[in-house]
């Protein structure tokens, strides 16, 4: 699928912004001094259940005044998958593409929802000449937090009891644990830590290639996880990861406990909860 369509889910390349359709989001070409090329990946473009997430995000961004673009079709698949599965040669042939094209329109800095795009951006193609600031969208969510740009009402959210599964490939391959939860505090609702966190934290499943990969003996490892989830107690497990939403939420209807508990993206319950900037100056006039 990689190699004859350019993404892993198979689906052809000029699909790649149907995502986008009717929500009038600005391409590099159309906005070369972006200060953000917003880095959407297969999973953000392509899955049904994803593209949700990434029109959360980029609600998340107008709404803060972010300045940012897509590259649209001339996105490529990162390679994160060929690289850690074997096939090298693919790998880098995907990333040079991207990176000629990101160096052509002189992309300087990147946000993406998925710690696997994060990752390879970040830190495998800087080795082929492809240096830029990547952010995960938590880091730059929790900044805009910080700085007042993004405004939450935590009674919107309508939390109970929450659980966040740290994702590995922004966690214990990059480090970050603090700013996922840092939003999700913000959010209101009792946050339980899983036993499995931070340094600690264990696989969705679908790391290393294993997305695309069946298991076949033992438990499978979304269920280990999903069950260590359930015995939280929690009705909502906050995700950062596309690939971890898919192997979670599948884990969860298998248990058939859909019905108890719900698995939602970072992006989704800042977006639900999130005051949208005319509303954020009205209630500013009128404490002033």
């Amino acid at each position: 699928n990689m190699e004859q369509n350019g993404n892993p889910w198979g689906l052809g390349a000029d699909r790649r912004m149907d995502w986008a359709e009717g929500h009038n989001i600005p391409t590099l070409d159309e906005k070369p001094e972006a200060e953000w090329l917003l880095w959407v990946g297969c999973a953000g473009a392509f899955d049904d259940r994803l593209k949700k997430q990434t029109l959360a995000l980029v609600d998340i961004l107008r709404t803060a005044g972010v300045d940012f673009a897509v590259l649209g079709l001339e996105e490529g698949c990162c390679g994160d998958s060929a690289r850690r599965a074997g096939n090298e040669m693919l790998f880098q042939m995907e990333a040079q593409q991207n990176i000629e094209t990101m160096n052509a329109k002189k992309v300087k800095k990147i946000v993406t929802a998925c710690p696997h795009c994060l990752h390879t951006l970040k830190n495998d193609y800087p080795q082929m000449g492809g240096h830029y600031e990547v952010r995960h969208h938590s880091q730059l969510i929790a900044e805009l937090l910080e700085k007042g740009q993004l405004v939450l009402d935590a009674r919107a959210a309508g939390l109970d009891k929450l659980t966040y599964h740290d994702p590995c490939y922004l966690g214990r391959w990059n480090g970050e644990y603090t700013a996922p939860r840092a939003v999700l505090d913000r959010l209101g609702g009792q946050r339980i830590e899983l036993a499995r966190s931070r340094e600690h934290g264990f696989c969705c499943g679908a790391g290393g290639g294993r997305m695309w990969m069946e298991e076949k003996t033992g438990t499978r490892v979304n269920h280990d996880r999903t069950d260590e989830i359930l015995a939280t107690g929690a009705t909502m497990v906050a995700t950062a990861c596309p690939y971890c939403t898919v192997m979670i939420k599948d884990a969860v209807d298998d248990r058939d406990a859909g019905e108890r508990v719900q698995v939602r993206n970072l992006s989704e319950l800042v977006v639900k909860a999130m005051v949208k900037k005319e509303v954020a100056s009205t209630e500013e006039a009128m404490t002033s």
